[in-house]
């Protein structure tokens, strides 16, 4: 055989790597996200500044795989058609490897489709909604925490299991995250079930106040009150239902339960007893004081967020949330393809973070994109949320 076939037929058995993703250099990974920096859900723009400070962390520590991590984070107002926008200009004119935990349900269902037909991981969402856990039709998307549907299950079981003949009420989002938690309750109670919710009612994410809508809650005389919704609604109902004098067991979504962006809004007296799900260290709990987690947690903050507040969750949540970004990148070593950065988030196991409750990790496979399965419950004590309970599995 001479040198040429011979050549040729080498070429021919050699598999074909996929490119490296728009993006990435031999020093660097670019990638973009949204986040809501103004409008009406600004207070979680907060998640944003802290995932800028993470990645400074990363590339402080030598990046990944020898290459820093450039993340791109533009503002879209939580304006689904202003998220169209900038993930566009992120996509074809900045030229981003990929979309990392843009922020909200809305925004992320408006570019859904965009970033699938052009096999662009979308990674690690700012959501939790169930679209989000969907391989078949949605196999480019990967949420980042514990289902919405799931988290309401698992409220609506503690409910019954304090009360079995419990009234409940339901406030909720008039958008994807709102329904999608409610749909949650739902199949939690089941056909059976359904005669629980004695009132239910929705709002606008625009709405200048829910005060309203909760007095009509009350006058349902529900004992139960489930707060289907983000930060700034959130707080208002927790106000709004104290203000009347109202005091049903109240149950709030994970991804609003912030001190400093919920609570304390709504007045830290008034949010005694509301009750929540959590999967994250709260850095203020005395029980983690000599936590080595919590320690490395604080130096941190105190060098790349000094003037952030500590009781802010988000800034929790971005440490967790960023180490399964860390580990997909570590992962897929040299080959940054897209299609091998998508394999990699698609197959984490036991990824953990200093700030995770002992026994949660982040897992996920081919077949389950959902990255957690598990919460413990807490309750706000008008300082601090104190855990109360197992961890509870969904369902």
């Amino acid at each position: 055989m001479n040198r040429a076939i011979l050549a040729a037929a080498l070429l021919l058995a050699t598999p074909a790597f996929a490119a490296d993703a728009p993006g990435v250099t031999k020093t660097e990974i670019k990638i973009g996200q949204t986040m809501p920096y103004s409008g009406p859900a600004s207070v979680s723009g907060a998640n944003g500044l802290a995932d800028q400070a993470l990645m400074k962390w990363v590339n402080d520590q030598g990046g990944i795989n020898g290459r820093k991590v450039n993340l791109l984070s533009v503002d879209d107002a939580y304006s689904p058609p202003k998220t169209v926008e900038q993930t566009r200009k992120l996509v074809e004119q900045d030229e981003v490897a990929f979309i990392f935990r843009s922020m909200g349900t809305a925004p992320n269902t408006a570019i859904a489709k965009y970033l699938n037909d052009r096999k662009i991981p979308q990674l690690f969402i700012g959501s939790s909604a169930s679209d989000w856990n969907d391989p078949v039709k949605r196999p480019w998307s990967m949420g980042g925490s514990i289902s919405y549907q799931m988290e309401a299950g698992i409220y609506a079981r503690y409910a019954l299991e304090k009360n079995p003949n419990a009234k409940m009420a339901v406030l909720y989002q008039n958008d994807d995250l709102g329904k999608d938690y409610y749909n949650g309750l739902k199949k939690a109670l089941g056909e059976k079930g359904m005669s629980h919710i004695v009132k239910d009612t929705s709002f606008e994410i625009s709405d200048a106040t829910v005060d309203s809508q909760v007095v009509s809650l009350q006058d349902s005389g529900a004992d139960v009150l489930f707060l289907f919704s983000t930060v700034r609604p959130t707080s208002m109902a927790i106000r709004k239902s104290h203000d009347i004098g109202w005091k049903p067991m109240i149950f709030i979504i994970n991804n609003a339960n912030t001190v400093a962006g919920t609570l304390r809004p709504a007045g830290l007296d008034k949010s005694v007893g509301v009750i929540t799900g959590t999967y994250v260290k709260d850095p203020f709990d005395p029980q983690w004081k000599d936590d080595e987690g919590v320690k490395e947690w604080n130096a941190y903050m105190d060098k790349y967020l000094p003037n952030a507040d500590k009781g802010d969750v988000s800034n929790v949540l971005s440490s967790v949330i960023g180490r399964m970004l860390i580990q997909t990148l570590k992962q897929a070593g040299d080959d940054l393809s897209r299609e091998n950065i998508m394999k990699q988030a698609r197959n984490l196991h036991g990824v953990t973070a200093p700030m995770l409750l002992p026994g949660i990790t982040y897992n996920t496979s081919p077949e389950d994109y959902r990255p957690l399965k598990q919460l413990q419950l807490a309750r706000f004590d008008g300082e601090r949320w104190v855990r109360f309970g197992e961890l509870i599995t969904g369902e």
